[in-house]
């Protein structure tokens, strides 16, 4: 049975109280972002694929019912990052299609970083979904720094 590491007190003391509450705060916001990114990104996807994105198809592809995306849908008018039509789909505006690409390009980075990683691809992928909200910039450029001495070595 392998022998369990022994927990030593901090070399450091606890952060500043405005320092150590920033990250919790980076991170509430990234909670609250990824659910929108999470449709911007589904609804592009949708009219890439079929030309359009509909309400019915949105909710099975994230698991919700139609009253819930209903909701999400108005709230991306009032934010401006989508229009509806009636009896249509759903549209992107450009501010819409804007966090689209940043969405995506975090993903991408982040899963490619995973799989250099060793990581499976279908679990880079699923992974990728959640870590792509919470990561910063400086981590992006860190991931593809470091994919790019893998590739070199």
């Amino acid at each position: 049975m392998p022998r369990l590491r022994r927990i030593t007190p901090r070399e450091n003391s606890l952060l500043d109280a405005d320092v150590h509450s920033e990250g919790f705060k980076q991170a509430r916001e990234a909670r609250r972002g990824a659910l929108v990114e999470d449709y911007i990104e589904l609804i592009a996807d949708l009219i890439e694929d079929g030309h359009e994105a509909r309400q019915v198809d949105i909710a099975a592809r994230l698991g919700v019912a139609q009253p819930t995306v209903a909701k999400m849908l108005a709230r991306l008018v009032t934010e401006g990052l989508v229009t509806r039509k009636p009896y249509r789909g759903v549209f992107l505006t450009d501010a819409g299609q804007k966090v689209a690409h940043e969405t995506r390009e975090r993903h991408q980075v982040v899963e490619a970083f995973l799989i250099s990683l060793g990581v499976s691809v279908e679990t880079a992928r699923m992974d990728a979904e959640g870590l792509e909200h919470h990561v910063s910039a400086e981590t992006l450029a860190a991931f593809r720094r470091a994919m790019t001495n893998i590739r070199r070595n």
